[in-house]
């Protein structure tokens, strides 16, 4: 058991240092339901679910004003052998002005328990794919082109991340880096390329037993990058008689959230989120729109935990 602690310390202690790193970039993707969509942010999620379980979710951001981002996200998981090795598949499709960025990533987690009662557990998860983008200026711009950015650009890239995930049936905390591989993406203010840099992601939840129906779970997302805001999700959700859900939601000097969803069957999930942008980009937009589908296939007899993230 010491042996155990040491390597854990030890190997999270190498993640803090990464994640100490400093670089610049501009932010990865938001999702108002990240709680729900947990793997795109953190590949060590992969199989914590207990069942095959598939995610689907779409964003169109700021409505209202054309080339807006609108994100498509698929992720699939399960676990394997023992529990203890989970393994998924996330796409995502993000579409900003005249730039589409695809990504397309396998995710490997390992889970071991942190204590003796098997209660606490660590999951440690990497991801590999590529990373496409893919430029089409038909669609217009709203500056003089640069000459060397006049041909439509189509590039392919490696990814490689990482993340780290400490749960109970109560609580959850991670964090992840996304991509360790520097990439070429789209920078829509300068309407050129620009070099991506590292993200870190930390994630964390509890929850709390109001009464016999009634679960209360407070979570957070922080994502940071040098050179870009630091972005801070909060977010507070009431799940009734383990059917519907409601729940707040708050961008840090961004937006405030409203999330609506409903267990329609054992295996089907149906979210709904609407962010109203508190910035002075408001008199523009008439906010963003998220919907999402979980689908989740249970072997017979098979319960999930009552973890509700």
């Amino acid at each position: 058991m010491i042996q155990k602690s040491s390597l854990i310390k030890s190997i999270i202690l190498v993640f803090i240092t990464l994640l100490s790193i400093k670089l610049s970039a501009q932010q990865d993707p938001q999702y108002t339901q990240y709680m729900y969509n947990t793997m795109s942010v953190n590949p060590a999620y992969a199989g914590q679910r207990d069942v095959l379980s598939a995610t689907a979710l779409y964003r169109t951001q700021w409505v209202g004003i054309d080339g807006a981002p609108k994100t498509i996200t698929f992720g699939i998981h399960s676990p394997l052998e023992n529990n203890r090795l989970g393994l998924g598949l996330n796409v995502v499709s993000d579409q900003l002005g005249p730039a589409t960025e695809t990504s397309i990533d396998a995710n490997f987690s390992f889970t071991i328990p942190v204590d003796d009662l098997g209660e606490t557990e660590l999951s440690f998860g990497i991801k590999g794919g590529f990373h496409l983008l893919d430029t089409d200026w038909s669609k217009g711009r709203f500056r003089n082109p640069d000459n060397a950015f006049n041909d439509n650009i189509n590039l392919l890239s490696p990814t490689l991340g990482a993340g780290l995930y400490l749960h109970s049936n109560r609580w959850y905390i991670g964090a992840a880096i996304p991509n360790f591989i520097t990439a070429d993406h789209y920078d829509d203010y300068k309407e050129s390329l620009a070099t991506e840099r590292m993200h870190y992601f930390l994630i964390g939840g509890y929850v709390f037993d109001l009464s016999s129906q009634t679960k209360l779970k407070p979570a957070f997302l922080v994502k940071a990058v040098n050179g870009a805001p630091i972005i801070a999700d909060l977010s507070l959700n009431a799940l009734f008689n383990d059917t519907f859900t409601l729940g707040l939601a708050y961008r840090w000097d961004d937006s405030v959230s409203g999330l609506a969803g409903f267990q329609v069957s054992d295996g089907l999930y149906i979210g709904y989120a609407y962010d109203l942008t508190t910035t002075n980009l408001n008199n523009y937009n008439s906010g963003s729109h998220e919907i999402m589908l979980r689908f989740e296939l249970r072997s017979a007899g098979k319960l999930l935990s009552p973890r509700f993230f």
